[in-house]
């Protein structure tokens, strides 16, 4: 199980930058000089790609996971902020930014999610949620209006931001109904009796959820494979769920 969490990374992981064989012998040497001086000034910064701009030429887009910003060749400015289509008014780097952290829904993991099933259950969504998360139970209570939809939670506590959680998640994965254990917590909060289990996937999923950028949750991902990061009310949700949030201002916080 292990290896197939982890040869589904390639499939879900966010776009993948343009190969080396691809770039020209300028680009491929602006990529290289940007990512090592940005990594050497700021540490901190860990970068996951850095690609040649499509909409400012010469310039350089540099995505660390859950940010994008621009660089010239060398690397020495840098342009954090928007870039606005003046004509449209789109907001290019939020649709960009959309576009990189898309997943191949398919890919994921869903027989280790909590599967809820509404109505036909024809429609699919995934979200990554803390069962300590109050943005997270305010998400369910907007679920419980929604119907026709199946519903897959990965348990994704915070620690850091929740020492509980960790504790509360592996309870609510090893009752005889999960679904049911995980509604009555976020909703009633009725929390179900501490318990430990075999083949427990919540340690997995935190590496899981790490390799894809969450930081933060509920993170959703609707069954086109766009994320969205926040909760919503239910008629964007229901919007969400159908694939028809595809304006970056109203896709995403």
């Amino acid at each position: 199980m292990k290896l197939k969490i982890l040869g589904a990374l390639c499939a879900l992981a966010i776009s993948c930058s343009l190969q080396a064989g691809e770039l020209s012998k300028a680009d491929a040497k602006a990529v290289a000089t940007i990512r090592q001086n940005i990594e050497k000034r700021y540490p901190q910064v860990a970068i996951v790609s850095v690609t040649p701009s499509r909409q400012l030429p010469g310039m350089y887009e540099v995505f660390t996971g859950d940010t994008l910003s621009y660089a010239n060749a060398t690397g020495d400015l840098v342009l954090v902020g928007n870039l606005i289509d003046t004509q449209s008014q789109k907001n290019m780097t939020v649709a960009r930014l959309d576009e990189l952290t898309s997943i191949d829904f398919s890919a994921l993991p869903l027989e280790r999610a909590i599967k809820t099933v509404k109505g036909n259950g024809s429609r699919k969504i995934a979200v990554f949620a803390d069962p300590e998360c109050p943005y997270c139970q305010q998400l369910e209570k907007e679920f419980a209006t929604i119907s026709d939809v199946t519903i897959y939670t990965f348990l994704y506590p915070i620690a850091q931001l929740h020492p509980e959680a960790p504790a509360r998640a592996h309870a609510l994965w090893c009752t005889d109904d999960r679904s049911a254990a995980w509604t009555n917590w976020m909703v009633n909060h009725k929390a179900p009796p501490a318990k430990t289990c075999e083949g427990d996937p919540i340690d997995e999923l935190q590496k899981l959820g790490e390799k894809m950028f969450i930081n933060s949750t509920p993170t959703l991902f609707s069954s086109t494979g766009k994320r969205f990061n926040g909760t919503m009310a239910a008629p964007k949700l229901d919007q969400f769920i159908d694939g028809k949030t595809d304006d970056p201002k109203t896709a995403r916080n």
